[in-house]
């Protein structure tokens, strides 16, 4: 197994602030790249906007701005809201860098020097907020089958990329790949597509300004500019450096992962490892798609008009509350129903009442039975108990689980573990040991609170990629936050028995307070 670990997020378009969508994807990179960093690897997360275009340049003379002016704004909010939600990306990517232009030119005259990229004529139908041409027959009543908006009938000379040339390479890599595009319905998908009629794609455009210049072709009787897709996907390459024979490069990009929405998949999924087939780069290790999240049965987002806050939200349920909503409630791989309600119930039901309730319960019963002194745990923790038991079985199959991206099985396993805790102190009673003489039930009211504590300790460290501030919040009450300064904490400290050899907690407050929700 690799040491280096490199994970993407697309980089999102600058013609408004982000959304719920763009936090989803980044929060579900975040998560990866800061579990992957505490199992001891090497991490590169990049994240990024993307910011040529034709759908830019209307929004800009819309605003009255000049592209570029439009860019740097909106580029301040990505980076507060990022820095808001805690992501910690290694690198933020703009495609109106120098060090991204460089790269998208050297590879398209690559392309052309091969004749995989030449010049003809196009003409079909265009949709400027997807930028993307369509055929009659995938656009209903003359709209874009991806977002439902009107489309227009366009002509230009633009220069092509002969991908149907790498149409059967791409279908070979998949099939022998299986875990290459997750999860397998959008596989299905992309062999669906794949099989089909797969033409070549224009990658130029003569009608806007603003993009990168393609390189100088005396055949070419217009001025072109790449098209968004081939520049934006570039990105994932440029950002490593590769022109400056960077390290990065030949480290990370093996180890690609690319986190993506299912509706850029096919960009993602075909256009992208054609073009990088053409030039003969190896194709990423994985392309992950996720849902959508639904309001109404609608896709959420700035475009369909019913965009949701993240900062807004963050306010009314906190960062953690947000970052463990989104990913415990809804499978990554399939559309989730977004309501205020059901963010309010999970966060209560499993945050309040299961975790910090536990956190604050097992905090305060230690010194009220125990005293301040540090209690030895050694001698207990060989014993046998259902937390025990269950530590062992949970842990394993949540690692296992993020694997796979399935967030939501993960938690919902360390949640078993929790949920064990609390059913233990009840079964076990506590307060009717600490009452006791005897003196067998003095050392059996030890052994329930370490035990407990451990439990905790082990879900406590888990969970610290999906809330982070929580979480080690949790650690210092439990009085093991020095976990997190280990080497790979998450491959030494999640095995039973692994922490401290002596147990002295903190009194804690409420990690969660309940919500009220809001009456509409």
């Amino acid at each position: 197994m690799s040491s280096s670990y490199y994970i993407t997020t697309p980089i999102y378009y600058v013609t408004d602030a982000p959304h719920i969508g763009h936090l989803y994807t980044t929060v579900a990179a975040d998560i990866m790249a800061h579990y992957h960093r505490m199992l001891g690897k090497d991490v590169w997360f990049l994240t990024g906007t993307d910011e040529h275009g034709q759908k830019i340049q209307k929004k800009a003379k819309e605003t009255g701005e000049t592209p570029i002016a439009l860019a740097d704004r909106v580029v301040q909010r990505y980076l507060e809201a990022w820095k808001e939600y805690g992501i910690e990306f290694n690198d933020f990517i703009r495609t109106t860098e120098e060090r991204h232009k460089k790269v998208v030119q050297a590879f398209i005259k690559k392309l052309m020097d091969t004749g995989d990229v030449y010049l003809g004529d196009y003409e079909g139908l265009y949709c400027i907020p997807c930028e993307t041409y369509c055929t009659e027959t995938q656009a209903t009543n003359g709209k874009c089958p991806d977002c439902g908006r009107p489309v227009e009938k366009l002509r230009e000379e633009s220069y092509f990329f002969r991908m149907s040339k790498y149409v059967a390479p791409l279908i070979k890599h998949i099939e022998e790949n299986p875990n290459f595009i997750l999860p397998e319905s959008r596989k299905n998908e992309v062999l669906g597509f794949l099989k089909g009629e797969v033409k070549d794609i224009s990658i130029s455009r003569t009608t806007i300004d603003w993009g990168i210049p393609m390189p100088q072709d005396p055949k070419a009787t217009k001025s072109h500019k790449v098209y968004v897709w081939f520049d934006a996907l570039t990105n994932y390459i440029s950002a490593l450096g590769p022109q400056e024979n960077d390290a990065k490069y030949s480290k990370f990009w093996p180890e690609a992962i690319h986190v993506v929405g299912k509706d850029i998949l096919r960009f993602h999924a075909v256009y992208w490892p054609t073009f990088l087939m053409a030039l003969g780069i190896r194709l990423p290790k994985q392309i992950i798609a996720h849902g959508w999240l639904t309001d109404s049965n609608r896709k959420i987002s700035k475009s369909l008009g019913n965009a949701i806050d993240p900062i807004a939200l963050a306010k009314e349920v906190g960062i953690d509350g947000m970052r463990f909503f989104l990913f415990r409630e809804f499978v990554f791989g399939q559309d989730g129903e977004y309501t205020k309600e059901i963010m309010y119930q999970r966060i209560n039901a499993d945050l309040a009442n299961d975790f910090g309730n536990c956190i604050n319960r097992v905090t305060n019963m230690i010194p009220k039975y125990m005293g301040n002194n540090p209690i030895s745990t050694e001698s207990y923790l060989t014993n046998p108990s259902e937390l025990k038991t269950l530590a062992n079985n949970c842990v394993p199959q949540a690692q296992k689980e993020m694997l796979d991206f399935s967030f939501n099985k993960a938690l919902e396993s360390i949640w078993k573990l929790i949920s064990g805790v609390n059913r233990y102190v009840e079964n076990n009673a506590p307060w009717t040991l600490a009452k006791s003489k005897d003196p067998k039930d003095k050392t059996k009211l030890e052994e329930v609170l370490v035990h407990c504590h451990e439990s905790l300790r082990i879900a406590s460290l888990f969970l610290v990629p999906f809330i982070p501030k929580s979480a080690k919040l949790a650690l210092g009450y439990l009085g093991t936050e020095s976990d997190l300064n280990l080497v790979a904490p998450l491959k030494t400290q999640l095995v039973w028995g692994s922490g401290p050899k002596a147990v002295q907690v903190t009194k804690s407050a409420p990690l969660f307070p309940r919500l009220e929700i809001p009456k509409s």
